[in-house]
């Protein structure tokens, strides 16, 4: 017997980084050490309170059985504090806030709790792959709304097309490293108000700042809770990717709808993990400024080496990645397998996130510096080898 997938599994794009895990594990599985720079995957550990309040959860009955589907209180709690500590936004726990298995989920099922077939959503382009898996599973229009680097890859607050009901930004931007201005996302807001679209703010690399830059909260501008939710997570601030938490703050008709979404997907997050959470939340920050300056120490090795070979590239502003010019003398995808075949170096091909990606090949700061420097001589050697051979011909 065939079986047929449904039409919305037919609809899904590839999933890039499954795709470049495999190449990678294929590499080492023939005994090569690659340098993986293509997957925002974070190397450090979880910080070791944290994990301590992990093991001491994970002893409560409580947490053997079935709790709230929508989360414990106290973590909502939590959540509301870190914002008012943050961003000095306040928050209703109970209306304003949703507990999220990882901001990944969350921002998948915002288009599955808002959008019907047909209705458009404008996403970054280039931007995070996964914005568009759950429009295409709710049957939405993509409409792409370019970064360009003549706009400070700003999406334009213009032209927007008459169908759109949503719109995804991302500041600090994955994959361009850049951050928006509080007065642009004032414009960004008056927009949407008056056009009656709901605004979906990925905050996940909020901590991740570099030179002194603070990174702003749609919630903490004027409007912006009515204008829309905003998605964070832990997995990159506090190293726990792995682990699956992360939150919506914002519009409580939203809050409502993906809940109620949630409570037909879903358990809730194991209660020990959301225990965790609150530790991390609540407790010793030293490790976020840390994790900060390790980044942005990092980020600096590998644009000084890349520099002293010969390839200028700007300095990422937040996020743990670095926006990389490359010769348009072939397509990024390729220069992603050159890199991958020669160097021994894996990237991620700005193609991959949308058609104005093209141009460019995506690092992540997830390598310790001297990997790091090592990767962009690699790289910077194969660029200038080409653009000699380029000339030549």
């Amino acid at each position: 017997m065939v079986v047929r997938p449904a039409n919305r599994i037919q609809r899904l794009p590839d999933q890039l980084f499954a795709h470049l895990v495999q190449a990678v594990e294929d590499k080492r599985q023939q005994g090569i050490d690659v340098i993986n720079l293509g997957q925002g995957n974070p190397d450090q550990p979880t910080p070791a309170h944290i994990v301590e309040s992990l093991k001491a959860a994970a002893e409560n009955p409580r947490y053997h059985r079935y709790i709230s589907f929508r989360g414990l209180v106290a973590l909502k709690e939590a959540v509301a504090r870190w914002y008012w500590e943050r961003y000095a936004v306040t928050l209703d726990p109970q209306s304003e806030i949703a507990i999220l298995i990882g901001s990944k989920i969350g921002i998948e099922e915002l288009s599955l709790a808002l959008i019907n077939p047909g209705e458009g959503v404008l996403v970054p382009d280039p931007g995070y792959p996964d914005y568009l898996s759950g429009i295409y599973l709710a049957g939405g229009t993509l409409h792409s709304w370019p970064l360009l680097e003549e706009n400070h890859f700003l999406p334009p607050l213009d032209h927007w097309p008459d169908n759109t009901r949503l719109a995804f930004v991302n500041f600090p931007n994955n994959p361009t490293g850049r951050m928006a201005p509080a007065a642009y996302f004032d414009q960004l807001i008056d927009r949407a108000l008056s056009r009656h679209v709901l605004l979906a703010h990925d905050l996940a690399y909020g901590d991740i700042t570099f030179d002194g830059r603070q990174a702003v909260s749609l919630l903490a501008r004027p409007g912006g809770k009515e204008a829309g939710v905003e998605f964070t997570t832990l997995s990159k601030s506090y190293n726990m990717a792995g682990w699956r938490i992360g939150f919506a703050a914002g519009h409580p008709d939203v809050i409502r709808y993906l809940e109620l979404l949630q409570d037909h997907l879903h358990c809730s997050q194991w209660g020990a993990i959301q225990e965790a959470a609150i530790a991390a939340l609540t407790g010793p920050q030293e490790s976020v400024q840390a994790l900060c300056r390790t980044y942005q120490s990092r980020r600096d090795a590998f644009l000084a080496e890349a520099r002293r070979a010969g390839w200028d590239i700007p300095p990422s502003e937040g996020s743990i990645f670095i926006w990389c010019p490359v010769p348009r003398t072939r397509p990024s995808l390729e220069w992603a397998h050159l890199f991958l075949s020669e160097a021994e170096v894996m990237v991620a091909p700005g193609s991959a996130f949308g058609m104005h990606g093209e141009g460019y090949v995506r690092v992540a700061l997830t390598e310790p510096a001297d990997r790091l420097v090592e990767a962009a001589r690699r790289l910077a050697r194969i660029i200038q080898r080409e653009a000699a051979a380029s000339h030549a011909g």
